[in-house]
């Protein structure tokens, strides 16, 4: 990373939190762009832990690219080394592919399988699934951080720090169309993954403070929301439209879909990175960079309960089937929470920070990356993702971005 890029983002984050209720900063807030610190030792017997399936060793840190889970079970994640990772349900490598730089960028699959990733050299990648062979590469102006939102009919809309968003054609990686957001105060680009409404409208967030709505087919703008801070959490959508996202003014916002008026605002006491989900009677969850999780009502925006962990949660939850939401924090351990009152059912310790958000397979497979190098696979007690309308960072497990039609 370019340490001026790093020193300008951290300074920026720090300043979003200080604006408001200094006294309840208790934690520096993460940059999304930092290079992981030297890895530590696991304080645990990982394969002592009853919940423990497997570990899988990449070259360096796993920070903010969160696993994908193909249709046939095959997991995909990225990593500091500057590869994406193919392996399977037994956590054996079927495939490496080796881009040009750190890979932050969480890769999203295709209804036909092909796996498209970002990297910080500045381009995004369609693979071949099954062999990991590069189908075509598309080059920004910035470093891709964005992680790829596909469309119904398979476009792929992603963020670059060039400031601007693509949509891209699936097929032959030539550009659709592209949408320039504005320059922030101590920071530009586009770090926020693009959320796709059930009408094609693309929502994504911007360090230039906002929250964009974008015409899917010919990229016009049709609203912006304005917040105090960069918005680098990725949009979630409600079943009535709503669309939920943080920034890092300490606020999670609530916007009307249609005219990009605020429904209501929830005050957290730093910085939000993390991306909301939604459970299946519409209660948001979003972490925060004052080490707690929120629950929250979506209607009224009113706190239902909070969860507090060791460290900052830049992690973006996962809701099972029954109910139990799955985070990771800066304190290194993931969380298993009771979702309708906030109570801790159990913890996995990893090696070191979590910032990767967690996916969960078919089967209750929980798979999680850490900064320690490792992608874990954790047995839990779901079956599967909640059936509602956003359960987790980037919808489903395919991380396609979109809402998804009954």
């Amino acid at each position: 990373m370019k340490p001026t890029f790093i020193a300008l983002l951290a300074l920026c984050l720090c300043l979003g939190g200080c604006e408001k209720k200094e006294a309840k900063q208790t934690a520096k807030e993460p940059s999304k762009t930092k290079k992981a610190p030297e890895k530590s030792e696991p304080k645990v017997d990982l394969e002592k832990h009853e919940r423990f399936l497997w570990e899988f060793e990449t070259g360096d840190a796993i920070a903010y690219s969160s696993p994908a889970i193909g249709f046939d079970g095959t997991v995909y994640v990225g990593s500091y080394n500057g590869r994406l990772y193919a392996i399977n349900r037994s956590g054996v490598k079927l495939w490496e592919f080796e881009t040009g730089r750190e890979v932050q960028s969480s890769p999203a699959i295709g209804s036909d399988g092909t796996v498209y990733v970002g990297s910080d050299d500045n381009k995004l990648y369609a693979i071949n699934p099954k062999s990991g062979v590069k189908l075509w590469e598309f080059e920004t102006g910035g470093e891709v951080m964005s992680s790829p939102a596909i469309g119904s009919d398979g476009t792929v809309y992603v963020g670059s720090i060039d400031k601007k968003l693509y949509a891209i054609n699936p097929k032959s990686g030539v550009k659709v169309w592209e949408f320039e957001t504005g320059s922030g105060k101590f920071l530009s680009g586009v770090m926020s993954s693009p959320a796709i409404g059930s009408d094609g409208t693309v929502y994504v967030g911007s360090n230039d403070n906002k929250l964009y709505a974008i015409n899917g087919k010919n990229g016009v703008k049709l609203w912006e929301f304005e917040t105090r801070h960069v918005v680098s959490s990725s949009p979630a959508i409600g079943s009535d439209g709503t669309v939920y996202v943080g920034s890092g003014d300490s606020k999670l916002y609530a916007i009307n879909p249609k005219s990009g008026v605020k429904v209501w605002e929830f005050e957290t006491g730093s910085g939000v990175s993390s991306s909301p989900a939604i459970g299946p009677d519409g209660t948001v969850y979003v972490g925060s960079s004052d080490k707690k999780f929120y629950a929250i009502n979506g209607k009224s925006g009113v706190k239902l309960w909070e969860f507090e962990t060791g460290e900052n949660v830049s992690s973006s939850p996962a809701i099972g089937s029954n109910g139990t939401v799955y985070v990771g924090s800066m304190d290194k351990k993931l969380y298993a929470i009771n979702g309708k009152n906030g109570i801790k059912l159990w913890e996995f310790e990893t090696g070191d920070i979590v910032y990767s958000s967690p996916a969960i397979g078919p089967d209750g497979t929980l798979y999680v990356g850490a900064d320690d190098k490792k992608l874990y696979a954790i047995k839990t007690d779901s079956k599967g993702l909640a059936k509602s309308p956003w359960p987790m960072r980037g919808q489903n497990a395919q991380h396609a971005g979109r809402v998804m039609k009954k």
